[in-house]
């Protein structure tokens, strides 16, 4: 079992340290992958993984409703912490509920689990993202508008994605190998995104980022448990939510707060302290995952 963790979080974390290592010395322009990433690499990867036809995506709508609830029911759990603690919602709540599916969530459930498990990351993360991007955004603005979201390249792909493969069309294998190799671009580079992110990490407000680091993997898990059994999870769906549920905030948080001027600084603590901190609860969940809640799925 020691065997099987170290397997699939050093690959991890040896690509994120490579990206903060480069970013020390050469301050890339990070924004410009994450434009590159976010607006090609991964619709590619979306896209072909939701049109191959092998995929039965019907099998996946219990996966995609528990994601659904962990994103949604951590925000409504935590609430009345909040309030009582006397942070601002808007600050805080976000981060807690939308996680990072995309730089960590999919190259760890790929390690964790190979390729067989590429459509239930692909299918998680897309539902996180839409969240984020519809729900998130009218938590920080309300009045904004519907037409945000549907002009962003993932969902987009998404879209066309479900098209194809519930149309019962048949894209030429050629076509499907070239997709997963741009898509495949994403994988590494969103690790190596992080990595250099965490160079940012302002110790400034951590007490905050430590309260986060800990509540945010926290509620999802309390979540997962009865979800699992409701849902009638099994095998490597049920592996897969018990991995999302337990992933730290997305990075994708504080530039929203950047964008929309909601204490940004303390965001990067909640995110990037978050991220830290999964070096010590992704361990425990994986063993959690491979030794006693579903032996065999690793």
């Amino acid at each position: 079992m020691t065997a099987q963790i170290l397997a699939t979080l050093l690959p991890v974390f040896l690509i994120a340290g490579c990206g903060t290592l480069y970013g020390g010395f050469r301050t890339p322009d990070i924004r410009s992958i994450n434009t590159l990433n976010m607006e090609l690499f991964v619709p590619m990867l979306v896209f072909a993984v939701l049109a191959d036809g092998q995929a039965p995506l019907e099998e996946y709508v219990g996966l995609a409703i528990g994601g659904a609830v962990i994103v949604v029911g951590s925000g409504v759990l935590l609430w009345p912490l909040v309030k009582w603690l006397k942070l601002n919602p808007k600050t805080f709540l976000p981060p807690m509920m939308f996680n990072n599916s995309g730089n960590m969530g999919i190259p760890l459930l790929l390690l964790a689990f190979g390729e067989a498990a590429l459509p239930a990351a692909v299918v998680l993360f897309i539902v996180e993202m839409l969240l984020h991007f519809s729900l998130g955004l009218w938590m920080l603005s309300p009045g904004t508008p519907l037409w945000r979201i549907l002009r962003m390249p993932i969902v987009l792909a998404s879209i066309a994605g479900l098209a194809v493969n519930l149309g019962g069309v048949s894209l030429p294998g050629w076509l499907l190998e070239a997709l997963h190799m741009l898509g495949g671009v994403c994988i590494p580079l969103l690790l190596f995104a992080l990595g250099v992110r965490m160079l940012d990490i302002d110790f400034g407000d951590w007490k905050t980022g430590m309260l986060g680091a800990l509540l945010c993997p926290l509620s999802g898990l309390v979540l997962a448990v009865p979800l699992i059994w409701l849902l009638g999870l099994s095998g490597l769906q049920a592996a897969a939510l018990w991995v999302f549920a337990a992933l730290p905030p997305a990075v994708l948080n504080y530039l929203v707060a950047e964008q929309y001027r909601q204490e940004p600084h303390k965001v990067a603590s909640l995110v990037l302290i978050g991220n830290l901190g999964a070096l010590v609860v992704m361990p425990v969940v994986l063993a959690l995952v491979f030794g006693h809640v579903y032996p065999g799925v690793g």
